[in-house]
């Protein structure tokens, strides 16, 4: 099976924050990685100081990568867990996004 194409970090950060424009959702980059290969983290803010963590994975089932929930709970577990990934990839992406309800839009298709 050949493998799935990927698109460049920067430009994919660039159009996901496009797509959370359009749905008003607020989003802001929190640390900046590689343009071509970087990996991305979003950290999702929730009311009463929760967040949530998501990062893309690989589905062993269908042999590609998809967007899920990683950590939920406490604010300040989630930064924690943020800070333990960029301390060992510095090319890591960080984008965090204000949203009540818990919307991300990753799980649309074409993200």
């Amino acid at each position: 099976m050949a493998p799935e194409p990927r698109l460049a970090a920067g430009i994919w950060v660039a159009a996901y924050l496009a797509r959370l424009s359009q749905a008003n959702i607020p989003a802001y980059i929190l640390r900046r990685g590689d343009d071509t290969a970087g990996a991305v983290l979003v950290k999702a803010a929730l009311p009463g100081g929760r967040a949530q963590l998501w990062a893309r994975e690989w589905d062993l089932e269908t042999d590609r990568r998809e967007w899920r929930m990683t950590l939920d709970g406490p604010e300040r577990d989630i930064e924690a867990a943020i800070a333990r990934q960029t301390g060992f990839d510095p090319d890591i992406w960080v984008i965090e996004i204000e949203s009540r309800d818990g919307q991300t839009l990753l799980t649309e298709p074409g993200l």
